[in-house]
C-alpha cells in the first residue's frame, strides 16, 4: 500500500463519534449492568477498544464516545484508559444523554438523533470539517485514512463503509446499489428479500451478491449538520438520512475487504472470542504496526501451575490450577482451580483478587471463591465477571436446551450465559 500523504489529506480536521448503542438486548444478560461496548472482549479488552483504536490509528486523535443505557462501566473505562497529555489537543471523551431546554426529553430516538444533540458540542471545534460516525458493536481493522483518501479524491460529500453481503444477511443490514465508479444510487434498510432491492446484485458475484453498510459514515460536517437540523424528523442514518441525502448530495461508498463482523448478539459474540484463539485467527490482535489498547491494570503475567491449555487466551493476571482449558478465552484475575475443565467458552474474569481472610469468610457462609471451582466443568459458556462457581459444578447443557432463562442462568442460541456476580453453588448442574 503507499504511503498516505497526511498534507493531501489532514485527518487533523476529521472528528470521530462513536455510538454507544441502546439497550442491548440482543447481548442480554451480558448488557444487565453495563451497555454493549462495554462488554469485554478477547480477554484484556472491551468492545469499545475497537473503534477508539481504529480511530487513533488512523490519526483521529478527537473521539467522542456517546453514551445513553447502563453508561457508568463504559464511563469509568473511558476514563481510566484514553489519557493524552496536556501539549496534545487530542481527547477521547464521554457524551453522555442529557436533558436541554430545546430537546422534551434526555434518550436519543435513534443513531441520527444521538448526532443531532451532539451537535452543539462538536461546533465549538472550529476545524472540525468531517464527521466520523461508527457503531460501537463491531469488530474489524481498519485504517480510516484511506476511507477519508477515497472520499477526497472523489468529491463526495457522504462515504459509507461498505462489505459484500450474501442473501440471507439482507435483513441484518442497509443494502446499497453502487456502480463501478463507487457512486451510490440506491439504498434500503434491511430488506426482508431480494424482491425489495430487484436489480441491486453485484454483476458477476455469486457468494456474496449485495452491497451492505458497515454503519460507518463520513460526512462533510456542514452537509450532516444542515440535514439533522433542518429534518428534525430523522431520527436514523439507515432508514431516513441515507435515503434523504441520496438525492441531494453525492454518496459514495468504500469497500472494506477485510474482516469484520457484528458482535451485537450472544452467538456472534461467542463466535468472535472463539476465533482469536485459531492458529491464524480472522482477526489479528498481534499486529505491531495496528496495536489495540486498553485500561492498563499493572497486572502480574498470567500464572499456570502444571496445567494443560490448548489454542486458549490467558490474560493478564489469570491462574490455572492443575486444571485442563480449550478454545477458550480466559480473562484478566481469573481463577481455574484444580481439575477444573474449560471447553470452548469465554471466561471473563473479575474486577479483584478475594484475600484469604474474604476467601474464608465467605467458605463459612457457604459461598464458593471467585473463579471455577475444583472439578468444575464448563463447556460451550459465557462467564461474566466476578462469577463465583462452586466445586465440581457442571455447566454443560446436556439436554441441549436451546433457550431458556433463570435466575442464574440463560441459555441463548444453545450457549450458557452466566450473568456478572452470580454465585452457583457445589454440585449444580446446568
Amino acid at each position: 500500500m503507499p504511503e498516505f500523504s497526511e498534507a493531501a489529506y489532514p485527518m487533523k480536521h476529521v472528528m470521530g463519534v462513536i455510538l454507544g448503542g441502546g439497550k442491548g438486548t440482543r447481548l442480554f444478560p451480558l448488557t444487565r449492568e453495563r451497555s454493549k461496548p462495554a462488554v469485554p472482549f478477547g480477554g484484556n479488552f472491551r468492545i469499545v477498544d475497537i473503534p477508539i483504536s481504529n480511530c487513533i490509528n488512523s490519526g483521529i486523535n478527537r473521539v467522542f464516545v456517546m453514551t445513553q443505557f447502563n453508561s457508568a462501566s463504559l464511563n469509568t473505562h473511558i476514563a481510566q484508559t484514553y489519557k493524552f497529555d496536556i501539549f496534545h489537543n487530542g481527547f477521547v471523551d464521554i457524551l453522555a444523554a442529557e436533558q436541554t431546554i430545546d430537546e422534551s426529553g434526555g434518550f436519543s430516538q435513534g443513531t441520527a438523533d444521538a448526532v443531532r444533540r451532539a451537535l452543539k458540542n462538536i461546533t465549538g471545534y472550529r476545524d472540525v470539517k468531517y464527521l466520523l460516525v461508527l457503531g460501537g458493536d463491531q469488530l474489524y481493522r481498519m485504517d480510516y485514512r484511506w476511507l477519508f483518501r477515497s472520499h477526497i479524491e472523489r468529491g463526495d460529500d457522504i462515504t459509507i463503509g461498505v462489505i459484500r453481503v450474501g442473501e440471507a444477511d439482507l435483513p441484518r443490514f442497509g443494502i446499497m446499489k453502487m456502480d463501478t465508479a463507487g457512486s451510490i444510487t440506491g439504498f434500503r434498510e434491511k430488506p426482508q428479500s431480494e424482491n425489495e432491492i430487484p436489480g441491486w446484485r453485484i454483476p458477476g458475484e455469486k457468494e456474496k451478491p449485495f452491497y451492505g453498510s458497515m454503519g460507518i459514515y463520513l460526512f462533510r460536517f456542514d452537509i450532516i449538520a444542515d440535514a439533522l437540523r433542518s429534518q428534525k424528523q430523522m431520527d436514523d442514518f439507515g432508514k431516513e438520512v441515507i435515503p434523504y441525502c441520496l438525492g441531494k448530495h453525492k454518496v459514495g461508498g468504500f469497500e472494506h475487504q477485510g474482516y469484520w463482523e457484528d458482535i451485537g448478539t450472544i452467538r456472534t459474540y461467542h463466535e468472535a472470542n472463539l476465533e482469536l484463539t485459531r492458529d491464524i485467527p480472522s482477526f489479528n490482535l498481534y499486529d505491531p504496526e495496528f496495536p489495540y489498547f486498553s485500561r492498563p491494570r499493572f497486572l502480574p503475567p498470567a500464572k499456570i501451575v502444571d496445567a494443560r491449555l490448548k489454542n486458549c487466551i490467558a490474560s493478564d493476571g489469570a491462574i490455572f490450577e492443575r486444571c485442563s482449558v480449550r478454545d477458550s478465552v480466559i480473562g484478566i484475575r481469573s481463577i481455574v482451580r484444580d481439575r477444573a475443565e474449560i471447553e470452548r467458552s469465554i471466561v471473563m474474569g473479575a474486577n479483584y483478587y478475594e484475600t484469604d481472610a474474604e476467601r474464608d469468610a465467605y467458605a463459612k457462609r457457604g459461598i464458593p471463591a471467585v473463579g471455577i471451582g475444583p472439578g468444575t466443568v464448563i463447556r460451550n459458556a459465557i462467564v461474566d465477571m466476578n462469577c463465583r462457581i462452586g466445586r465440581d459444578v457442571r455447566i454443560v447443557n446436556t439436554a441441549g436446551v436451546t433457550d431458556c432463562e433463570t435466575e442464574n442462568y440463560s441459555i441463548i442460541d444453545g450457549i450458557t450465559v452466566i450473568p456478572k456476580n452470580t454465585v452457583i453453588p457445589d454440585g449444580t448442574e446446568i
